[in-house]
C-alpha cells in the first residue's frame, strides 16, 4: 500500500507541473562544463582560487569556483543537483529542493553569483534570528575563500552592528528584522543615520512560508502616545462572569461568539442599566464583544502562550512563538486582560508595510523551499516568480502510508499511542507532528503514562529546538513536535553523530507521524519530508479524526452519517478519505482568497507609501525645502546662513510629512473598518475604500507644503532665528520612543464585520 501511494503521489505531482515549472534542461547542459572546470580548479592555490572568484562572470565559472570553495572550506562538494539549484536561484526563480538536499550551501554559492553579476549586495532572508546567525557563521569560510564579506542581523543587533552587517557583500537577516530596519530608515532626518542600503537582491529561504503564508502580515513601526483608558480591560472583567450556552453561544465553526438575550441583559445591568446598542455606547459594545472573543474563542497554549508576563502568539504555520506579533482591533489587549496582565503598548502607527510589499521592493528576488509547487500560481501572481523543481540527489525511498482516519479524538490518540509504543519497543526513531502546543503536551503525557519517554519540541522551548531535532533520528528516540516548517535542522539517522545509522536504517529509518492534517498540504509535506532524507529509508503516516477542526469546518457536510467503520473507531470509507482531501483543498482556497482580498486593499496604500517615500527622499537628500522657504520669503531668508536654512527647511518639512503620513494611516484604518458596513447596501467595499483613500492622499502633498510654511512663519514671528535652529524650538517633537511589531491576522475578521453580525443576531433574539 505504501509503495502504491508513493507512486500515486509522484504521478499527481508530475501532473501538476506541466507548464508551471522551469525547464531544467538548459541548466543541465552546463553541468559537464562545470565539472570540467572544477577539475582544473583542484590544482590551484587558495589565493589563486580567490583571485578566480573575483573574476568569474558566467554561470559555469561561478558554479565551479563556488563548488571548489565549499569543498575546501567545509569539506562539502556540492552535488550536480545543487549546481542546478544555484543556477535556478541566479536565474531568479524559486527552487524546490527536498529537505536535506543542502539548500544552505546552494544559497551561499548563489549569493556569491549574484554579487559577481552586479546584483549585490545580497540579503539572504530567513524565517528567524537563529537561522540568520547560524547560516552566516556556517558559510563564512566559504565566503572568505570567495573573497566576499558576510554579516548577520538579529533582534539583539545594535544600530551600529546592523549598519556594519548591511555593509557586507552578503547579509543574513530574518524577514521581520529587514522590514523593521526599512521602516526605521523611512523616519531618519539625517542621511548619515541610514542603516539599510538600497534593496538590490534577496534570496528567500523557506520561500513559500515567507512569500505566501506571511505575505499579508503588516510590519509596524509605532511611536509613544499618551496613555488612554483601555475599555477592554474593564469589559474583560464583566465577560469572565458569563456562563457559556446561557449568556453566550459559540458558532459551529468556532470563529464567532454572540451574547444571548440573557447575557446581554446581564451586561447592561452591570453597566448601570444602559442600552449597549445606543450610538453613545458603541465603543463599550465593541469592547465587550472583543473581550467575549478573547474569553470564549482564543485558547491558551493553542493560540498563544503566557511567558514572562506577556502574551505571545503562536504561529499557526510553524507551531512556535511568533516574535513581536500582536492581534489587531483591541483583541490583543483583550487577551492580556483575560490573563490578568497589564496592557502592552500598541502606540500610534508611524509606518507600516506588509511582508509582500517589502520583499517586492528588491530589484532581484529568488528563493528556495522544499514545498513550492502547490503555491506556484500564487508566486507567479504576486511576485512574477516561476518554480524550478530540483530532483533529489538520491531517489527518495520513503514509504508513505495511507491516512488512518478515526471517528473521535480519543480513539485516534489511543491508536496513535499504541503505534508509537510498538515502534519505540523496536528502537525505531519516531517523530510526531502535532497541530498545536496543547496537543503536543497532551500526547507527550499520554506517551509517558504508557512508559514511552519523549522529547517535546513546541513554542515553549524554542531555544532548545536545534539540539532536540538533531537527535530525533537516534535509536529509540521519540520526538513530539508542533509543525516542522522552518526548523532549519536536518534529522540524521542514528543521531547527530550517525553512530547508530546502520541499526536505525535496518529498522526502516525515521518514522514520521502526523497527528492531524494541517490546513495546508505544504505543511504536511514538510513534516513528511523529515524522513527519507538523501535516500535514507523512512516512513510516514497521518492520523486524522473526524473531530479535527479541518474536517468539522470544511467537510462536515461531506461526511456520511454512517461511514464504514472497524472496531476501535477506525474509519475505512473512501467517501470519508475523499472528504478529508477535499477539506484541505477548501482550506487552501479560503486562505488564497483571504490573501488576494487583503492584497487588494494593500495595493493602494503601498502605491501611496512609495510616492511619499520618493518625496521624502528628495526632502532628505536635496535643498528643495530650503529653496521653498527662499522663494516664498525672500526678505526673511536673505540674511540666514544657507546651510542652516536648508537644515531648517528639511527638519520642518520632514516632520510634517511624517506627521501627516501617520494621520493618513490612522484615517485609512478607520475607513477600511467602516467600508464593510456599506457592503450591507450592496456597495463594493473596495471601491468605497479607494474613493476615500485616493482623495485623502492627494490632499496630503499640498498640506505638507502648507504646514511647512506656517511653521516657518511662526518661527519668524517668535524671532526664532536668533539663537540657532533646533526643531524643539518650533515644538516639532518626534516620538520619544519607537518600537516594532507584526500585526497577526485577526482570526475572527474585522471588528465591524463581527459587530454587524452580532447586532443582527442580537436584535433578532430581542424580537
Amino acid at each position: 500500500m505504501g509503495v502504491s501511494l508513493r507512486l500515486k503521489n509522484t504521478f499527481r505531482r508530475i501532473m501538476e507541473r506541466p507548464g508551471t515549472t522551469v525547464d531544467l534542461r538548459p541548466f543541465s547542459k552546463l553541468l559537464p562544463e562545470i565539472e570540467d572546470r572544477g577539475v582544473e580548479l583542484r590544482d590551484v592555490t587558495d589565493e589563486e582560487l580567490t583571485e578566480a572568484a573575483g573574476q568569474a562572470k558566467d554561470l559555469v565559472e561561478i558554479c565551479a569556483v563556488g563548488r571548489e570553495a565549499a569543498d575546501r572550506a567545509l569539506g562539502e562538494r556540492a552535488y550536480d543537483v545543487q549546481m542546478l539549484g544555484v543556477q535556478c536561484l541566479i536565474g531568479k526563480t524559486v527552487a524546490e529542493m527536498a529537505t536535506g538536499e543542502g539548500k544552505t550551501l546552494v544559497a551561499a554559492i548563489a549569493a556569491y553569483g549574484h554579487v559577481q553579476l552586479g546584483n549585490g549586495p545580497v540579503h539572504v532572508i530567513t524565517v528567524n534570528d537563529y537561522l540568520a546567525k547560524r547560516d552566516a557563521d556556517w558559510m563564512r569560510p566559504v565566503y572568505d575563500l570567495l573573497g566576499l564579506t558576510v554579516g548577520y542581523v538579529t533582534g539583539a543587533s545594535t544600530p551600529e552592528e546592523r549598519r556594519d552587517a548591511y555593509a557586507k557583500n552578503v547579509t543574513y537577516v530574518s524577514v521581520s528584522e529587514a522590514g523593521f530596519d526599512f521602516l526605521r530608515d523611512q523616519l531618519i532626518t539625517d542621511p548619515e543615520a541610514r542603516i539599510q542600503p538600497e534593496l538590490t537582491c534577496a534570496i528567500v529561504d523557506e520561500a513559500d512560508s515567507i512569500l505566501i503564508d506571511e505575505a499579508r502580515v503588516p510590519m509596524v513601526l509605532a511611536g509613544m502616545i499618551p496613555n488612554e483608558q483601555d475599555p477592554v480591560h474593564s469589559a474583560a472583567g464583566l465577560v469572565k462572569s458569563l456562563i457559556p450556552k446561557r449568556d453566550y453561544e459559540i458558532s459551529e465553526d468556532g470563529r464567532s461568539a454572540n451574547f444571548t438575550a440573557k447575557g446581554l441583559a446581564k451586561l447592561e445591568e452591570e453597566l448601570g442599566g444602559i442600552n449597549l446598542y445606543d450610538s453613545e455606547h458603541i465603543e463599550q459594545l465593541s469592547a465587550v464583544n472583543v473581550a467575549l472573543h478573547a474569553q470564549a474563542l482564543l485558547e491558551r497554549d493553542v493560540d498563544y502562550i503566557v511567558r514572562n508576563g506577556k502574551v505571545e502568539l503562536i504561529d499557526e504555520m510553524r507551531g512556535r512563538v511568533a516574535q513581536r506579533r500582536r492581534w489587531p482591533d483591541g483583541l490583543h489587549a483583550a487577551v492580556e486582560a483575560k490573563e490578568g496582565l497589564s496592557a502592552s503598548a500598541e502606540g500610534e502607527v508611524l509606518g507600516t508595510i506588509t511582508v509582500q510589499a517589502f520583499l517586492g521592493l528588491y530589484q532581484t528576488l529568488c528563493g528556495m523551499t522544499a514545498t513550492a509547487v502547490h503555491v506556484g500560481d500564487e508566486l507567479r501572481e504576486y511576485f512574477s516568480l516561476e518554480v524550478a523543481v530540483i530532483p533529489p540527489n538520491t531517489p527518495c525511498v520513503r514509504t508513505d502510508e495511507e491516512d488512518k482516519i478515526y471517528a473521535t479524538f480519543a480513539e485516534r490518540d489511543e491508536a496513535l499511542v499504541e503505534l508509537i509504543s510498538s515502534l519505540h519497543e523496536d528502537g525505531r526513531p519516531v517523530l510526531i507532528g502535532t497541530l498545536d502546543v496543547s496537543e503536543s503536551q497532551r500526547l507527550a503525557h499520554q506517551l509517558r503514562e504508557a512508559g514511552v519517554e519523549c522529547a517535546v519540541l513546541n513554542a515553549k522551548n524554542d531555544d532548545e529546538e536545534a539540539a532536540i531535532i538533531a537527535e530525533a533520528g537516534k535509536y529509540g528516540a521519540v520526538t513530539v513536535s508542533t509543525q516542522m516548517a522552518g526548523r532549519g535542522v536536518d534529522i540524521r539517522l542514528g543521531g547527530s553523530d550517525q553512530a547508530d545509522y546502520d541499526r536505525v536504517a535496518e529498522l526502516g529509518g525515521l518514522f514520521v507521524i502526523g497527528a492531524g492534517r494541517h490546513n495546508s498540504r505544504r505543511v504536511d509535506d514538510q513534516l513528511r519530508g523529515r524522513a527519507g532524507r538523501q535516500g535514507d529509508p523512512g516512513g510516514s503516516i497521518f492520523f486524522v479524526s473526524l473531530e479535527d477542526d479541518l474536517v468539522r469546518h470544511h467537510a462536515s457536510d461531506a461526511i456520511p452519517a454512517w461511514p464504514k467503520m472497524k472496531f476501535g473507531g477506525l474509519v475505512e470509507d473512501e467517501r470519508v478519505t475523499a472528504a478529508v482531501e477535499h477539506a484541505q483543498r477548501v482550506a487552501e482556497g479560503v486562505n488564497h482568497e483571504i490573501h488576494r482580498n487583503t492584497w487588494r486593499y494593500s495595493i493602494v496604500i503601498e502605491q501611496q507609501r512609495k510616492a511619499l517615500a520618493e518625496r521624502r527622499k528628495r526632502l532628505l537628500e536635496t535643498d528643495v525645502a530650503g529653496d521653498l522657504l527662499r522663494s516664498t520669503y525672500p526678505e526673511t531668508t536673505e540674511d540666514l546662513d544657507d546651510d542652516e536654512l536648508n537644515k531648517m527647511g528639511r527638519d520642518i518639512a520632514l516632520y510634517h510629512l511624517d506627521r501627516l503620513w501617520a494621520e493618513h494611516l490612522a484615517e485609512l484604518a478607520e475607513v477600511r473598518e467602516g467600508v464593510h458596513l456599506r457592503a450591507l447596501g450592496r456597495v463594493d467595499p473596495l471601491d468605497e475604500f479607494h474613493r476615500s483613500a485616493v482623495p485623502a492622499f492627494n490632499a496630503l502633498i499640498p498640506e505638507i507644503e502648507k504646514r511647512t510654511l506656517e511653521t516657518f512663519e511662526e518661527i519668524d514671528d517668535a524671532d526664532g532665528f536668533e539663537d540657532g535652529w533646533e526643531p524643539e524650538r518650533a515644538e516639532l517633537i518626534r516620538p520619544s520612543a519607537t518600537w516594532t511589531y507584526l500585526v497577526n491576522d485577526n482570526p475572527f475578521g474585522s471588528e465591524l464585520d463581527r459587530l454587524v453580525s452580532i447586532v443582527g443576531k442580537s436584535l433578532k433574539s430581542r424580537r
